[in-house]
C-alpha cells in the first residue's frame, strides 16, 4: 500500500512537472492570436512572475517527494508519516494548480475580446483532453 501511495505521489508529481515545462499554452498564444507589442510585453512580463512561482513550486514538490520517500523508507508501510507526506504533496500540488489557472486568466486578461474566446477554446480544450 504504501509502494502504490509513493508511485502514485510520483505519478501525479512527474504529470505535473511535465505539463509545467511543456508551454503548449504559451505557444499557442505566442503564434496563433496576433498579439500586439504591447500585448507581447505584457505577456512576457507575466511568464517572468509565474516562472519563479512555478519553479518555488516545483522545487517543494520535489521535496514533498523526498519527504515521502523517506517516510515510507522509515517504516515500509502506510504509517500516519506517509498519510501525512503524501497531505503535503497534494497541498503544494494544489498551490501550483490555483496558481496556475491565475496565471491563466492573468494572461487572458490582456487579450481582445475576440482572442480571449479563442483562448478560451483552448483552454477548455487541455482541461479536456485526457478525458475524452
Amino acid at each position: 500500500a504504501a509502494l502504490a501511495a509513493g508511485l502514485g505521489a510520483w505519478g501525479g508529481a512527474t504529470y505535473v512537472l511535465r505539463a509545467q515545462r511543456e508551454p503548449s499554452l504559451h505557444e499557442f498564444v505566442h503564434q496563433k492570436l496576433d498579439l500586439t507589442a504591447e500585448q507581447k510585453g505584457k505577456l512576457q512580463a507575466l511568464e517572468r512572475e509565474f516562472s519563479i512561482t512555478r519553479s518555488a513550486r516545483e522545487a517543494e514538490l520535489r521535496l514533498a517527494n523526498a519527504e515521502l520517500a523517506a517516510a515510507i523508507d522509515s517504516q515500509h508501510k502506510y504509517s500516519p508519516e506517509v498519510q501525512t507526506a503524501i497531505e503535503h504533496f497534494h497541498d503544494v500540488m494544489g498551490e501550483l494548480q490555483k496558481e496556475t489557472v491565475i496565471h491563466i486568466v492573468h494572461m487572458r486578461s490582456i487579450l481582445t475580446p475576440e482572442q480571449a474566446a479563442i483562448f478560451d477554446r483552448r483552454v477548455s480544450e487541455a482541461l479536456t483532453e485526457d478525458a475524452k
